[in-house]
């Protein structure tokens, strides 16, 4: 398994580092950081504005980096079999995208520090714009690592199912792990008590319909690591995500690909999950 982790100085960045080798035993692991100069990352910038000791801090910046990586690779484990650290001047988040394209990344993990949904739209975030900008599934570690034990498994459709059942079987967990895999429906708002629309017998066949992908998605992941349960909830999946997954140590998701306002404007169950999950999030693409 190879493993792209976005690093800075940051305790969520740590975080995000042993969280890694909670869930995983990737062989193949890169450490990046960029080093963000702002508009100072162009010298002829820098020249113009006859800025006083760019080269002294520029070289700082990047010795700067350079310890943080060391301080990183200090907390892989010793049976990793290749470390590589990444430190360059560029945007963070694109330089961990680009590494995650060169390496063929199977998964990209990221600290998030926690901004509202504004800020991150007017600010920007590492975490949000790898998670905006990239085509690779990502691990977001809010808060410490923990061990995980106790995984909920969200799914919308069989396509959610497919993904999600793939990924846990081809990249299994560390160690073995509850898993439990939830489906929300969500009401249609139809109260009519002669059922003239015909409301009672679609929602007998969603209900139906629900069951029966918790269950065939359940079986997908029969395995000696994993001990399956199901559930099937009502109301709004997001809000159904997050009061579930506070008994759970990690979420898992899957990513349809919003991007840009449309997803600020429109929202999307992985991304609002994200913001508001304490747990850690693997989001699937």
């Amino acid at each position: 398994m190879r493993v792209v982790i976005g690093v800075d100085w940051s305790d969520q960045a740590f975080a995000a580092v042993t969280q890694t080798f909670q869930l995983y035993h990737p062989t193949d692991v890169a450490l990046v950081h960029g080093v963000d100069l702002g508009i100072l990352a162009h010298p002829v910038v820098a020249q113009a504005s006859n800025v006083q000791g760019y080269d002294d801090f520029r070289n700082a910046m990047v010795d700067s980096g350079r310890q943080l990586l060391e301080r990183a690779a200090a907390m892989v484990p010793a049976e990793v079999t290749s470390i590589r650290k990444v430190n360059e001047i560029d945007s963070p988040a694109q330089l961990i995208l680009d590494s995650a394209d060169n390496l063929s990344a199977d998964l990209i993990v990221v600290g998030v520090r926690g901004r509202s949904r504004l800020s991150e739209v007017v600010l920007g975030s590492v975490s949000h714009r790898v998670l905006l900008h990239g085509s690779r599934p990502v691990l977001i570690v809010r808060g410490a690592a923990r061990k995980v034990q106790r995984v909920l498994v969200a799914i919308e459709d069989r396509d959610d199912a497919d993904r999600i059942a793939k990924w846990l079987t081809q990249h299994p967990f560390a160690d073995p792990t509850e898993l439990c895999v939830l489906h929300a429906l969500t009401p249609i708002g139809v109260n009519d008590p002669y059922d003239a629309l015909g409301t009672g017998t679609w929602w007998e066949g969603a209900e139906r319909y629900a069951d029966e992908l918790v269950n065939s998605t359940a079986a997908k992941l029969f395995n000696p690591r994993y001990t399956v349960s199901t559930k099937v909830a009502t109301g709004n999946p997001a809000s159904v995500i997050e009061q579930e997954a506070k008994e759970r140590d990690l979420v898992v998701v899957t990513s349809h690909g919003r991007k840009g306002l449309s997803r600020f404007l429109l929202g999307s169950v992985s991304h609002t999950v994200v913001h508001h999950v304490t747990c850690p999030v693997l989001v699937l693409r």
